[in-house]
């Protein structure tokens, strides 16, 4: 059995929280298959590459975050939206959370949190070293990990 890591997409228009929340991913065991620096170009890459997490800032030009979290969720029900706010932005927050957002993190932000904001989001994520981890010990075999 194949297993996959979460696909996933960062929306923002900060290159370098853009960097940040890729490495995160990246060091979570996700794969980071596209970003996007705005609403309109998230919801062209959504369409193209269909990530299970999309982490969408709020604040963008163009488009921006809300907007394209109910443009995304009104094509794709089933998708896994997490904001990614500043303070001060808690009535955005809201506006997100009813459009089709799952949960949201306010920058600056802790991997942990993020985590537990993408398990909300997901409703279980097994990280592929977990996921092994479990098989081999329902299958009855000793685990490497231990």
């Amino acid at each position: 059995m194949k297993i996959h890591a979460l696909k996933v997409m960062v929306v923002d228009d900060s290159p370098i929280i853009t960097r940040k929340i890729c490495m995160m991913m990246e060091m979570l065991g996700y794969l980071v298959v596209k970003t996007a620096e705005n609403g309109l170009e998230a919801i062209a890459s959504y369409r193209e590459c269909q990530p299970d997490l999309v982490t969408m800032d709020i604040t963008m030009p163009v488009m921006d975050g809300i907007e394209a979290t109910r443009n995304i969720k009104r094509e794709f029900p089933y998708a896994n939206i997490i904001m990614v706010t500043s303070h001060g932005q808690e009535r955005m927050v809201l506006d997100a959370l009813k459009a089709g957002a799952k949960g949201y993190v306010l920058k600056p932000f802790q991997q942990q949190r993020l985590v537990t904001v993408i398990e909300k989001a997901c409703r279980r994520v097994i990280l592929p070293g977990m996921l092994e981890a479990e098989i081999i010990q329902r299958e009855g075999k000793p685990s490497e990990i231990d």
